[in-house]
């Protein structure tokens, strides 16, 4: 769902950026918190290209 390795996420989980709880040694991910995230990210992504763009048509490499 989110593209990337099993390893990133739990550093994901541990790091805090998706909450979850322990059961045993298994984390619990709720699906919502999951969804939000890849919203999260998709929306900075979008924020970065249009920085991105802005920059380049100050620059006169992108024509609007």
């Amino acid at each position: 769902m989110l593209g990337f390795s099993r390893p990133h996420f739990v550093a994901l989980l541990e790091s805090g950026e998706i909450p979850f709880t322990k059961v045993g040694k298994h984390r619990r991910v709720r699906f919502e918190d999951v969804r939000n995230y890849k919203n999260k990210m998709r929306q900075k992504r979008k924020e970065i290209l249009v920085e991105m763009m802005q920059g380049d048509e100050e620059y006169g490499l992108y024509d609007s």
